[in-house]
């Protein structure tokens, strides 16, 4: 889905800035469809990103102005993307009419919709086509986010010398990736992206987005729970989570906990698709695919498909992207290939997007 609250035309970069790390991603279009170009990513302190704001945009300018400079990029025109409480995401109905008469009119329209001032909030939106009940009318995807929210971010590109061209949303970005990657599918699907700090849910229907929804929990289970029972600092419970330690510490208590924190998050997942089951008529998700930082943690996926009772997948957003092995390291592209998805959607970006 071609998506941003505001966007110019111009080659970019894919930067996905998150609470525990930045990652960038350059792409170059080519024949066969994508090849590599800048691949890297930068960890965060804690409390520099909270509940997705910039709290500490020095330690911020400070890490991204080191990853640009540490890939050598060139290209100072950059793809983003947001979420959280500032950006409201809705599916609305509106009587048939043109691109250019929605865009009259959709301040208005998003009045009924957008719990803060339309003069605080970028508008955008996207036409998804006729309504399957009501021919005289069409579904009209709206996203808003407050302009103050995003400002922050601006500020911080515009100090590392880098001009955000595309600001999109980050469950759309996912979106984009997965249909980079894979064929399309009938039915409906679910697209979960797990940082550390929120999830991020896309419910797509024939390869439409129907359902959205952000939730303010994460990965960092895994670690507080881990520094909690075993007495590990941040990083050493990092490395525990993703089973790098496992002759150091109790491996009873880490199954048990890895065990207890990856059920939680299964059971927030869980939350939303009987939500979504609940109020439409399309029925329940058949399959997930599962992206972002936490899908390293040993048996998420498997905890995940028993609880839901669906096929689980580890979405791969290199699938289908070409790459020198010789600049690029199997090993390490392979490690931080769930990082990605996100960035990768963003790094597809391209001339004409809306």
């Amino acid at each position: 889905m071609a998506f941003g609250l505001f966007s110019k035309q111009d080659d970019l970069v894919g930067i996905d800035i998150g609470s525990s790390s930045v990652k960038l991603i350059q792409l170059r279009q080519v024949k066969e469809g994508y090849e590599l170009v800048h691949l890297g990513v930068a960890a965060l302190p804690p409390e520099t990103i909270v509940d997705h704001s910039v709290m500490d945009s020095v330690t911020l300018v400070d890490c991204l102005r080191g990853l640009v400079e540490n890939q050598k990029v060139k290209t100072k025109n950059v793809a983003t993307s947001v979420s959280g409480h500032s950006v409201i995401i809705r599916n609305i109905y509106l009587p048939n009419m043109t691109s250019d008469e929605v865009e009259a009119s959709i301040e208005w329209e998003a009045e009924q919709y957008i719990p803060f001032e339309i003069s605080e909030v970028n508008l955008d939106f996207q036409i998804l086509g006729p309504d399957s009940k009501d021919p005289a009318q069409m579904k009209v995807l709206l996203v808003a986010a407050k302009k103050e929210f995003i400002q922050d971010y601006l500020t911080v590109f515009g100090e590392c010398g880098l001009t955000p061209v595309v600001v999109d949303v980050d469950c759309f970005a996912l979106e984009n990736a997965y249909q980079l990657n894979y064929d399309p599918e009938n039915g409906l699907i679910a697209l979960v992206n797990v940082g550390a700090s929120s999830m991020n849910i896309n419910i797509l229907k024939d390869g439409v987005s129907v359902f959205t929804r952000d939730i303010q929990n994460g990965g960092n289970l895994f670690n507080e729970e881990l520094q909690k029972r075993l007495g590990l600092n941040g990083e050493e419970a990092e490395r525990v989570k993703l089973g790098e330690r496992t002759g150091e510490v109790d491996a009873a208590t880490v199954a048990e906990v890895l065990r207890y924190a990856s059920e939680t998050l299964a059971l927030e997942i869980q939350r939303s698709l009987d939500f979504f089951a609940a109020t439409s008529t399309d029925g329940k998700a058949g399959k997930l695919y599962l992206a972002g930082g936490v899908a390293r943690t040993a048996g998420l996926d498997s905890v995940l498909g028993r609880q839901l009772g669906i096929p689980v997948e580890i979405l791969n957003p290199f699938r289908r992207i070409t790459m020198d092995e010789n600049r690029f390291d199997p090993a390490f592209v392979e490690a931080v290939r769930p990082l990605f998805a996100v960035g990768v959607g963003l790094a597809t970006r391209r001339v004409g997007d809306k």
